[in-house]
C-alpha cells in the first residue's frame, strides 16, 4: 500500500479541462489560497496566530475555510492542549503539494495587478 494520500474524485468526467475545475473548486474560494499561503510561509500555526496572519479575515471566515480545507483534505487539526484548549492548523502532504500553484499565483498577481488608485482628491 502507498504512503500517498488517495486522489480525490473530480465532479467532470472524461474532459482535459476537468482536472483544472476540480483544483479551482478546491482552493478557489476567496480566502483559501491566502490561508494556504500563510500556513506555507509560517509553518504549523494556532487559530489567533492565522488569524493575525490573514489579515481580514473574520473569526468566523477563518474558521469555516479551515473547517473545509480539512474536509478537503489539505489542512490538519490538532489539539495541542485541553487546559488551555490550543489547536493548531498544518498543512497535509496534498496541501503542501499546491506550493507551486499558490506561488505561481502569487507571482502572476505580482506581474499583472496594480494597487487602487486613490479617489481623485486623495483619500476622504
Amino acid at each position: 500500500m502507498s504512503d500517498s494520500p488517495e486522489r480525490l474524485e473530480v465532479w467532470c468526467a472524461g474532459e482535459d479541462w476537468c482536472p483544472i475545475t476540480t483544483t479551482a473548486t478546491l482552493i478557489g474560494k476567496k480566502w483559501h489560497p491566502v490561508i494556504i499561503h500563510r500556513l506555507l510561509e509560517s509553518g504549523p500555526s494556532g487559530f489567533n496566530e492565522l488569524k493575525k496572519n490573514v489579515d481580514g479575515i473574520s473569526s468566523k471566515v477563518l474558521s469555516d475555510s479551515l473547517e473545509d480545507l480539512q474536509e478537503k483534505q489539505l489542512v490538519d487539526r490538532a489539539v495541542i492542549s485541553e487546559q488551555p484548549f490550543r489547536v493548531q492548523y498544518s498543512l497535509t502532504e496534498r496541501g503542501e503539494s499546491l506550493e507551486k500553484v499558490i506561488m505561481a499565483m502569487a507571482e502572476w498577481g505580482q506581474n499583472n495587478l496594480k494597487a487602487p488608485s486613490e479617489p481623485e482628491g486623495g483619500i476622504r
